[in-house]
């Protein structure tokens, strides 16, 4: 008994005998059999496109699948009676004249109803051009010998040179800014305190701060209140400050500190006679020079805020994080305790992201990235000075221009001994050539880091043998983890690795046994336990791994073995 399927495809072939699908003539043409002959049923030509045909088709055959599978697999001769036959007899046609075989290609395109195909649509169809950013142009690297291009890059890393905006310091501006913003629109005095470690960019928020201060009060509506700015330092006497104060206001009257503390508390006393009068921004930098033995001069500034006409708006800054804990509670017991905003030390982040800043609007590369990460994480982790780690970039320069300057004069010397040999001077002005367009590498970085923070340890590290300081770099490295000690056999092993990883032929154990005493006696290692053997004692790293790293840093060797 046939199966669906079989009776399907009997079906499927009957449905294209019934439409009146033909062999294709290309089909005839492949083959090499004799020709049919077709009755005009079978050769009448429809007016429509190839693919329309193949359409019929396969919806036809979806039809006809559907019966049988409905009717059980039972295909009654009814059925394909009224399927074939049609309502109205066709009359048949003569047979046509022979057409010129056309692929299935060109009847697709010739066909104006046929949809066009995915390709034609997606040419047909008109897209926007998607904006494409412009490539990321690498900057050139700069040229140490040209003397505008060092005179611009010293001054970018100039403790004078003020930045446009002042990095890493927006929620301390802001604290500030709404402070002195809420004392205008009360027309109320007030008084604030601002410390923190120096480098920290006090002084540049404050000289920020007042600029906007200015502006917010034009643009408000407000009167823009007088600026007062004055560094602690310069004033002969600590009493002084009060003269500077009565000069905003008086500016004909001259007198003494007492009396001038006097004429500014009867001033903030008394009810002013216009409305008029504007507040006054007094911006006090270096304010732990006015501490006294008594801090009288420090406690009657802060007073001055307290009294009821009073339209002062103080805002003192200092070096010293305890000034506050040293005279607030005294200030606090007399109604007059200011607001306290700390500056906390730059993180290796943000040193980082300020050095960039200062060096993007150069048209070109100046420092190693890696050199300037050195340098933020060196001064991140002694004090977190910002003006410590410009002096320092700006130091790494003079060392990449005295390395230049002494390979120069290493050429002039060669040139003047032997000035006819061109072959031995050629590969010497290769030589300038490329360090003409060299950067500050990390080499000289870590020089000038030396130079600024000098110490014993790294200094007695950096005069040890060559041994010596493999095995410094071998304790660094095994003492990475949790382990924070281990036998003088195990240390060996770590040695020997990486001598061989070097080709540095290593010493025996005796030696390497002598050399780790001598390293305990100058306090590097510290070597502990009663054992008699003395591959079983104990040893520990008594420095800070950092001063190892730092001391070793400079010469490419220990580099790749610290890595």
């Amino acid at each position: 008994m046939p199966s669906i399927a079989d009776r399907s495809v009997e079906l499927e072939s009957n449905a294209v005998g019934s439409a009146g699908v033909s062999t294709p003539p290309k089909r005839r043409l492949r083959s090499n059999s004799s020709p049919m002959k077709l009755s005009p049923l079978k050769c009448k030509r429809v007016g429509i496109s190839s693919v329309a045909k193949l359409r019929n088709v396969e919806v036809e055959s979806e039809r006809s699948v559907e019966e049988v599978v409905g009717s059980g697999g039972d295909l009654t001769p009814q059925k394909r009676k009224l399927r074939s036959d049609s309502s109205s007899p066709m009359k048949p046609r003569p047979v046509s004249s022979p057409m010129k075989c056309k692929s299935a290609r060109r009847n697709l395109s010739a066909c104006s109803s046929t949809p066009a195909n995915g390709i034609e649509k997606y040419f047909s169809q008109k897209k926007p051009q998607a904006f494409c950013k412009p490539p990321v142009v690498a900057k050139p690297n700069w040229n140490p010998r040209d003397k505008e291009q060092m005179r611009i890059v010293k001054e970018a890393l100039h403790l004078s040179t003020v930045p446009s905006t002042v990095a890493c310091r927006d929620v301390e501006q802001k604290r500030v800014l709404e402070f002195c913003k809420s004392c205008i629109e009360q027309e109320k005095a007030g008084s604030l305190y601002v410390c923190g470690c120096p480098g920290t960019g006090k002084s540049l928020s404050m000289e920020k701060v007042k600029q906007l201060l200015v502006n917010w009060a034009g643009e408000g509506g407000f009167q823009e209140p007088d600026v007062l700015e004055l560094n602690c330092t310069s004033l002969t006497k600590t009493s002084d400050i009060f003269a500077k104060i009565l000069g905003k206001y008086q500016p004909q009257k001259k007198a003494n500190g007492t009396t001038s503390l006097q004429l500014l508390q009867k001033l903030y006393s008394q009810k002013p006679q216009s409305d008029g009068t504007k507040m006054m921004l007094i911006i006090a930098d270096e304010l732990d020079y006015l501490i006294t033995k008594d801090r009288a001069v420090l406690h009657d500034l802060f007073m001055l805020t307290t009294y009821p006409f009073s339209r002062c708006i103080l805002l003192g800054v200092a070096n010293a994080i305890d000034l506050a804990d040293r005279f607030v509670p005294k200030l606090q017991s007399l109604n007059c305790k200011p607001m306290v905003i700390t500056f906390r030390a730059y993180s290796k982040d943000q040193i980082l992201k300020i050095l960039q800043e200062r060096l993007m609007a150069l048209p070109y590369t100046v420092f190693q990235p890696h050199a300037l990460e050195l340098c933020a994480r060196k001064v991140a982790a002694a004090s977190g000075d910002m003006r410590k780690a410009l002096c320092i970039s700006r130091s790494a320069i003079e060392m990449l221009e005295a390395e230049l300057r002494e390979s120069t004069d290493k050429l002039n010397s060669s040139t003047a001994e032997n000035p006819f040999s061109e072959q031995q001077t050629a590969p010497a002005l290769a030589l300038v050539k490329k360090q003409e367009i060299d950067i500050v590498r990390i080499d000289h970085m870590a020089i000038a880091l030396s130079k600024t923070f000098k110490s014993p340890v790294v200094d007695t590290i950096q005069c040890l043998p060559q041994h010596q300081q493999i095995i410094m770099c071998s304790a660094a490295k095994h003492f990475r983890g949790v382990k924070k000690d281990t036998t003088i056999g195990e240390l060996n092993k770590s040695y020997i690795d990486i001598c061989k990883a070097t080709l540095i032929p290593p010493v025996g154990s005796f030696e390497f046994s002598s050399m780790c005493k001598v390293l305990n006696d100058q306090g590097l290692l510290k070597l502990s336990g009663q054992s008699r053997d003395i591959k079983s004692k104990r040893v520990t790293l008594n420095v800070d791994e950092g001063d190892i790293t730092f001391a070793l840093q400079g010469i490419r060797f220990f580099r790749t073995c610290l890595e």
